[in-house]
């Protein structure tokens, strides 16, 4: 596996409006709309850990999944219920907040387990950004990550962007080798009064990712003030 991925080509090349075209020039070259990129070299290269692939014949992995199985069977129940707080957001994607802190108390009261917020490289603890939730098997040391993921059962098949890593040095939350984890909790798109029906528990060492290129600008970018 390379090195280094070529984005971080940059670095090497002279800096100003020829360095510039040059880099436009590799980027364009890279077909980028048509090339995909195996996850677990994504992480290897940005920061420097390994993707674990399950295996739940190991204990360590068992018990994991065990406790993520029975926490998600049991936050899909209550906050399905009429009383839920979820029934009062405007949008489903503010769901994901519960649907953490939910995993997060149930896990974390599994015996032997620890479930906890990632701290990034800077010592912070910060919500956004991949992954949510990390999960410690004490008696091992086996280290998990879990992002848990709002689909509507009628979008499984949906070819939108839905998973997003983006590294930042700084702002890194993958500090470990670990067990990557995606928990996919489908509900029934009643808006205002969602189910959720089912999850999928998916390990992240098989997937492939893209990377979307894009040249951006904000509002204070184009309409400087005067």
């Amino acid at each position: 596996m390379k090195k280094i991925l070529w984005f971080c080509l940059s670095a090497c090349m002279p800096v100003g409006a020829e360095g510039d075209a040059e880099l436009i020039q590799l980027l364009l070259r890279e077909n980028l709309d048509h090339r995909t990129f195996a996850f677990s070299d994504v992480v290897a290269a940005s920061a420097g850990k390994k993707v674990i692939p399950l295996d739940e014949s190991n204990a360590a992995h068992l018990r994991i999944t065990t406790a993520v199985r029975t926490a998600l069977d049991k936050a899909l129940g209550e906050l399905s219920r009429a009383d839920s707080p979820v029934r009062k957001l405007r949008r489903i994607n503010e769901a994901s907040r519960f649907f953490e802190d939910s995993l997060l108390d149930k896990i974390n009261s599994s015996e032997g387990l620890r479930c906890e917020i990632p701290p990034a490289k800077n010592g912070e603890l910060q919500r956004s950004g991949y992954p949510d939730l990390k999960i410690t098997d004490k008696a091992s040391g086996v280290v998990a990550y879990l992002d848990p993921k709002l689909v509507e059962a009628k979008s499984l098949d949906s070819t939108l962007r839905t998973f997003y890593y983006e590294p930042k040095h700084e702002t890194l939350k993958i500090n470990d080798d670990a067990i990557h984890l995606l928990c996919g909790i489908e509900h029934d798109g009643n808006e205002g009064a969602w189910t959720f029906t089912r999850f999928h528990l998916i390990d992240l060492s098989k997937l492939r990712v893209r990377l979307k290129a894009e040249f951006q600008a904000s509002n204070a970018d184009i309409y400087p003030a005067k």
